[in-house]
Order: C-alpha cells, then structure tokens, then sequence
C-alpha cells in the first residue's frame, strides 16, 4: 500500500481533527498502532505540524467520514493523476564522502582492464561523470601521473556481480556487432569464476613465430645421405711407408 507524503505529519493531523482509530492511521500512514497512540499522548512528533491529507489531495472528506463510522474500513489513498508516469529520478550513484577519491584509481582500473565498458556503465559502476571518464581515458586528467589502478570491488565502490553484470552484457553487444576479439579480450569479458576455471592456452613466442610447424623425424632412414658414427670420425687413413721415410 502507498503511504502518504509527509507520512508522520499526516498521522499528526487525523489524530488531532478526526476519530479515527490508531489502527485505521496506522495503516493509513505505515505507522505502528502504538506510535499513533504515542503522537495521541504527546509523546510521538512533538513539534510537528499537521499535514491536511484533504487540502493537498490525499484523501476526500466522505473516505474519513466513512472510515470514522465504521472502525474496520481502511483508508484509500487518493488517485493522484498528476503521479502517473513519474519517475524515479536516475543519476549516477551515491559514493560517500569517504570513498570519492578512490574513483579515479577504480575508474583508470575499468578503463584499462575493460576497455569494452562503456562510459555509462562505467559511470554507474562507480558513480562518477562522463567528462571524469573521458579525461582519464585520454590521459588527460590533472592528476594521470599519480593515479594506480584499484579494483572498484576492493575499494567497496561496486560489488562483484554488479561488474560481472556490466562485463556480461558488454559481451553480448560486441557480439551482436560481430566484433572479432582476441583470447585476452575474450578473457575479460567472462565473469570472475568463469575466468578462473579456464584453462590457459600455451602460446608461441613471437621471436619463434613460423616454427611451429618445423618437425624433427624419429626415422634417421628418412635422412639424405649415409649415416655416420664417431668412431669414422677419428679413424684416420694409415700413413705410407713411402712417406714415412721422407720425414726426417
């Protein structure tokens, strides 16, 4: 059930201009019955002004006067056409007072490591602005030199769903656009668990590219030419007797 604006107010005011029960004012402004009773006694609210549910369009005078002859009937909040389709109103997140300075080190931490979240992900992520997010991307912030990336999760900022949220559905728009990524990239837009129980690819050095397909046969009859052993190697051919006697 809606409660009334100005809840405790309104309480204020049935109490002093009407008969009411409690428990009818209780449920009317999502009060206890007891707290009710409390503002009767004038130990509840003291010093708060009635707030008049009739004048400001909360209820009509025939909803009280037929709630005051009959104890069981509950009060009906008043149709209001003027809150249809209002809104929320939506902005970045709350960060407290505390925590503000670690947004930078969280958002160089996003913008590095996951690339692939837009700004406003980012942004409600951590709550901060958009030029905040832009300046660190371009390197361009006041103070780029003396900020090291932190993980928003650690700082408090976000919590780990929250970012696997944002990853997850950034996956799933690179791959409605057909974006071709790499293994890291694709890596990095899995979950947490998700990336610690894949199994790591072995990869070839660049510096020995183009030999992954050089192979070394296991049958030396494969190879050209006769095959040697060490012991031809330091057989020398015997000397003549001819050149023998030439030597002095």
């Amino acid at each position: 059930m809606n409660k009334p604006i100005m809840a405790k107010a309104t309480a204020v005011w049935l109490v002093d201009n009407t008969t009411l029960s409690f428990k009818q004012i209780g449920d009317f402004c999502g009060l206890h019955e007891l707290e009710v009773q409390g503002i009767a006694d004038g130990d509840v609210a003291t010093g708060v002004k009635g707030f008049d549910p009739v004048t400001n369009n909360q209820l009509t005078q025939d909803e009280i006067d037929a709630a005051e002859k009959d104890p069981t009937q509950k009060l009906k909040l008043k149709f209001n056409p003027a809150a249809v389709g209002e809104e929320k109103r939506r902005g970045p997140r709350y960060t407290p007072l505390s925590k503000r300075q670690d947004r930078p080190a969280s958002i160089l931490w996003l913008v590095k490591f996951h690339p692939e979240l837009s700004d406003g992900q980012i942004s409600k992520l951590v709550g901060t602005t958009k030029p905040t997010i832009q300046a660190i991307r371009e390197r361009t912030h006041w103070n780029i030199q003396g900020i090291q990336p932190i993980d928003p999760v650690a700082l408090g900022l976000c919590k780990q769903s929250e970012l696997d949220a944002a990853v997850q559905k950034a996956a799933k728009k690179l791959a409605a656009e057909g974006s071709i990524m790499s293994d890291d990239e694709r890596r990095k837009l899995v979950s947490t668990e998700q990336s610690l129980e894949m199994d790591s690819e072995p990869k070839i050095p660049a510096a020995i590219s183009g030999l992954e397909t050089f192979t070394l046969s296991d049958d030396p009859r494969e190879d050209e030419g006769p095959e040697l052993d060490a012991d031809s190697l330091f057989n020398l051919p015997e000397a003549s007797a001819d050149e023998d006697d030439e030597q002095p």
